[in-house]
C-alpha cells in the first residue's frame, strides 16, 4: 500500500500526454493542445479561453504542488518517491529527444515541471533531514 503513495504524480501527464496524441483516434487533426477546451466573456470584454495544452500544464503545476507536499516526508518512502520520479524524469526527456509527436512546447513544459520535482523533492527532503540532525553542543552538558 506504502508504494502506491509513492508513484510519482508527474507520471499522470506523461500518460495522459500519450494516450491524447497516440490513443488511436483520427479525430485529433493538427496539435490536439492548441484546441479550446471552453471561453468565457469576461466583464472587461476580452474572451478568456483555455487551450487543452494550457490545461494540461495547468494540471501538471497542481500535481507538482502535492508533490512538494509529499516530498516533506522521510525514510525509505521518500527515497523510494524520490528515485521514481527521477525515472519518470528519464522517461520524458527519452521521449522527448526521440519521439516527433513530443517536440511540442507543452511536452517541453511538462518534462520541465517534471524536473523540477526531482530537483525540489531532494532539496527538500536534505533540508528536512538536516532539521532532524543536531550538531553541535547541547546546552548544560
Amino acid at each position: 500500500m506504502k508504494f502506491i503513495f509513492s508513484l510519482p504524480l508527474m507520471l499522470l501527464p506523461l500518460i495522459v500526454y500519450n494516450v491524447i496524441v497516440f490513443g488511436g483516434t483520427d479525430a485529433v487533426v493538427g496539435d490536439p493542445w492548441s484546441a479550446p477546451l471552453f471561453g468565457i466573456d469576461m466583464t472587461s470584454g476580452a474572451r478568456f479561453t483555455m487551450l487543452m495544452g494550457d490545461a494540461m500544464i495547468t494540471a501538471a503545476l497542481v500535481l507538482l504542488f502535492v508533490e512538494m507536499l509529499k516530498a516533506t516526508r522521510t525514510g525509505v518512502v521518500a527515497l523510494t518517491d524520490h528515485i521514481l520520479s527521477m525515472l519518470v524524469f528519464v522517461a520524458y526527456l527519452v521521449e522527448f529527444l526521440i519521439v516527433g509527436a513530443a517536440a511540442t512546447s507543452v511536452f517541453f513544459i511538462l518534462m520541465s515541471i517534471a524536473l523540477i520535482d526531482v530537483i525540489a523533492g531532494f532539496s527538500i527532503t536534505i533540508a528536512g533531514a538536516r532539521r532532524d540532525v543536531s550538531f553541535g553542543h547541547h546546552e548544560g552538558h
